[in-house]
């Protein structure tokens, strides 16, 4: 049976290469408080091991998507959001093939106001991204990058939760968690999942409850549409993905993503081809 820290990562896929962690880029004699960069593209789907920084760590990307486990929770960003990993904090993550990766670290003692609590989700506008662009270049004097990075901390701030879901930790239920990472198509129900791991449709319902603030079938819904956001990204049509996910109908599976995502796939999508057209493209 597996420990809860061994949750939270989505199945590996075919061609997947596993790296470690991304090298910190070296402080400048400057001093800087943010430093950030560009990665080329992954050609193939990429994974890294659980592992922290010294520094805080903002991370985001273009084309494709990030899955990244932080504790009891499991981020999916996309373009247009990024996700801010306080220093120290254990994290792991994969991306799609084809993602180009962008980060910026920021000195420990450069906390923003009301950041000192856990990972978190951040809104990546034109503006914050055009700025930390900015910061990667090297030919900056002292007082340009100052001024920039003034900036960019009047301008960080929390994305929606939306990308961001809780795991359960909970011996009883891990079974059920584990399976619907690896095949959220999955079509057990609470029933059949009683009597697998025989235990009373109630006490499971209750420990995702405690555990997670769903029930299980909101929780299986919720996994569903974190897949979906992959696959969306990787330019899969809806009706290819509701069919991947095990939904019978396409308006089903329309409906579970907008109940998860506040947006209908079609929106979502659209808002990721704008967000592509932004700075950069």
């Amino acid at each position: 049976m597996p420990t809860p820290a061994a949750l939270g990562a989505w199945s590996r896929e075919r061609r997947t290469e596993v790296r470690h962690a991304l090298p910190l880029p070296a402080r400048s004699a400057s001093r800087a408080a943010i430093q950030a960069e560009r990665h080329p593209a992954l050609a193939v789907p990429t994974e890294w091991p659980a592992h922290d920084h010294p520094q805080h760590e903002l991370i985001w990307l273009r084309g494709g998507t990030l899955s990244a486990r932080v504790g009891d929770r499991l981020f999916t960003i996309a373009e247009g959001s990024g996700l801010w990993l306080p220093a120290g904090v254990v994290h792991a993550g994969r991306v799609t093939a084809g993602v180009e990766l962008h980060d910026a670290f920021f000195a420990p003692e450069r906390t923003p106001p009301g950041f000192d609590g856990g990972a978190r989700v951040i809104a990546m506008t034109p503006v914050l991204e055009s700025l930390l662009d900015h910061l990667g270049r090297d030919d900056l004097d002292p007082g340009m990058r100052a001024r920039a990075e003034a900036v960019v901390f009047d301008v960080l701030e929390p994305g929606e939760r939306r990308w961001e879901l809780p795991l359960p930790g909970d011996a009883r239920i891990d079974p059920i968690a584990e399976a619907l990472l690896a095949d959220p198509s999955d079509r057990r129900g609470l029933a059949e999942w009683a009597g697998e791991l025989r235990l009373g449709e109630r006490t499971i319902t209750r420990a995702f409850r405690a555990s997670t603030g769903l029930s299980f079938v909101q929780w299986r819904r919720a996994v569903r549409v974190h897949h979906a956001v992959a696959s969306l990204a990787e330019g899969r049509e809806v009706q290819v993905v509701s069919e991947l996910l095990g939904y019978a109908q396409p308006s089903t599976f329309i409906e579970a993503f907008q109940a998860v995502m506040g947006c209908t796939p079609g929106a979502f999508t659209a808002g990721r081809r704008t967000v592509s057209a932004g700075p950069g493209s």
